[in-house]
């Protein structure tokens, strides 16, 4: 539920030229398919060069340099998210970026994917294993990086980094480090150095909502809700949003157009129970769902059920909603800003004249918070058989540009080519056979990107359009400790991820007792202990954070 990462290192015009593929979009570079709905400068490339390697047991390159033993070869794995490519093509680019890492390091990467179906249960699952896990993507504000910290998933970089990870040690502000800490110790690597707007909303058609007569861009849910009629009136087999059930962007929704409140960086699974209660009053505990609005929601919802804007089986429903936008068999899908810039550009192939357009829930009310510079990032599990060389590995394929092009965009003259500085497809390219992608996440940096013309041209209107309106994310150093509600948090998400889905799609029966039963459950699992523990930390963070 973040929303937008600052500029850190380059000029704005710099950053709206280049890629920007954000987390959770298509993939890391918007091009093939990784789908989850819950997110530079060109430089020389010499990715096609087939490069030569010692043997196993021969020292890296560079170990004189840095006085670095590596002459054992060791193979790193990488924690990402998302479904692993099937066509070939991921293990012949890693063919690639494998013999460049042996070379200088002596090493091998292979990326572990925790796939999209249950993927919150599977990854804190993971990293609760024990498992031997090298690098591991994070984000404090979807993936429970803090409550994973606690539980000691992560080890401490603090005399790591300047060693094994130099340019990246040097690269990152201080401020930037401190709000990578959990007390006095570095937790993980923030992607700081790139540039993404990850404010949520819908898509919709523009060819279809002037011909409902919508003239004027939609910016509440009223409106929405014409737009899905007009679908239903006059678009023949056409479901108004065919949305996979599992998908919490409503509660988004209904939080950032309905109310004031501002996301906390505490994660109760499905969604969030606890916010701010306003910018404002940022330090105040509130809660969306206990928010008499909430209910004129939920009625709206099943308003909405009732009409057919969805299948009747929607909560059982995991059909692909983006792969029926662009054939014409829905008329509206939802993600964030970062897939929208790329989703453009498909949907003005795939459905000529349709002008997609995106409602972003902070249009309402202009609610907008800047996402935390810990969005995307990296961690070294806390049993790295080889955490050394982990960040070593991790340092060149942040900083090293042969290696950065090959783990986002694949191979030149296969998955792309350069025109006048702007990567694009190859004629032959063919995105079944030639699509590539790593979901890499966790450390991506401005400096590396080269711009895509899969990104649309008129994005920069809507980032103008946020830059006036967003505010600072407050909480960049608040880590809360949950250790003496850890099992109340537990029951909390347990609660919400079995009764909130049925209320946001109109499932749950009358709208008022759905509502009413989610409030007492939530409050026989620990809602207002629970409440009352983030309160008392907040209290001690305004203390410090106002001086």
């Amino acid at each position: 539920m973040g929303h937008a990462k600052r500029l850190t290192g380059l000029a704005l015009t710099v950053a709206l030229a280049g890629s920007l593929a954000a987390c959770g979009s298509n993939n890391n570079n918007g091009d093939s398919a990784s789908t989850k709905d819950n997110d530079g400068k060109a430089a020389s490339n010499n990715s096609g060069t087939d490069t030569k390697a010692t043997g196993n047991n021969a020292k890296a390159d560079n170990s004189a340099d840095t006085g670095i033993d590596t002459s054992k070869f060791e193979t790193i794995n990488y924690v990402v998210l998302g479904d692993k490519p099937k066509n070939g093509q991921l293990e012949k680019v890693m063919e690639k970026v494998n013999a460049i890492l042996k070379q200088k390091v002596n090493a091998e990467l292979q990326f572990k994917w925790v796939e999209w179906a249950d993927w919150q249960t599977k990854y804190n699952l993971l990293l609760a294993s024990g498992e031997p896990l090298d690098l591991i993507t994070i984000g404090t504000d979807w993936l429970d990086t803090w409550g994973n910290a606690q539980r000691g998933a992560f080890l401490p970089l603090n005399d790591l980094l300047e060693k094994y990870a130099p340019q990246t040690f040097t690269e990152i502000p201080q401020e930037d480090w401190d709000q990578s800490k959990l007390k006095d110790d570095i937790m993980m690597i923030p992607e700081d150095h790139y540039t993404q707007w990850v404010n949520h909303g819908i898509y919709y058609r523009g060819d279809w909502a002037k011909q409902f007569g919508i003239t004027q861009p939609i910016t509440d849910f009223e409106t929405l809700g014409k737009y899905f009629q007009g679908i239903k009136d006059n678009m023949k087999d056409v479901v108004p949003w065919d949305v996979n059930g599992t998908n919490g962007t409503l509660y988004t929704g209904f939080e950032t157009a309905y109310t004031n409140n501002i996301d906390l960086p505490i994660a109760t699974g499905f969604a969030n129970v606890f916010t701010a209660k306003s910018y404002e009053e940022r330090y105040t505990v509130d809660s969306p769902i206990f928010n008499d609005k909430f209910i004129d929601f939920a009625k709206l919802m099943k308003e909405w059920a009732d009409k057919g804007y969805w299948r009747e089986d929607v909560l059982n429903y995991k059909g692909d909603t983006r792969t029926e936008l662009k054939a014409g068999q829905t008329g509206a899908d939802a993600h964030h800003t970062q897939t929208f810039k790329g989703l453009r550009v498909d949907m003005d192939k795939a459905q000529p004249g349709s002008e997609l357009q995106m409602f972003s829930y902070s249009d309402t009310l202009g609610n907008l918070v800047s996402m935390p510079i810990t969005h995307g990032g990296t961690s070294v599990g806390a049993h790295s058989k080889d955490p050394g060389r982990a960040l070593m590995v991790y340092d060149l394929i942040r900083q090293d540009p042969e290696l950065y092009h090959l783990i986002n965009y694949g191979v030149e003259g296969v998955q792309y080519e350069i025109k006048d500085g702007v990567r694009t497809r190859p004629a032959a390219y063919d995105d079944a056979k030639d699509g590539f992608y790593t979901d890499f996440w966790g450390g991506r940096i401005d400096k590396n990107e080269i711009p895509a013309d899969t990104d649309w041209s008129g994005i920069g209107d809507i980032y103008a359009k946020y830059d006036k309106i967003k505010k600072p994310f407050p909480y960049g150093k608040f880590v809360f400790d949950k250790s003496s509600v850890d099992p109340e948090m537990t029951a909390l998400s347990q609660v919400v991820g079995e009764q909130l889905p049925a209320i946001l799609f109109g499932k749950a029966g009358d709208p008022e007792k759905a509502v009413k039963a989610l409030r007492d459950k939530l409050n026989a699992a620990g809602y207002e202990k629970v409440k009352a523990e983030i309160q008392k930390q907040l209290d001690a963070f305004k203390a410090t954070d106002q001086g």
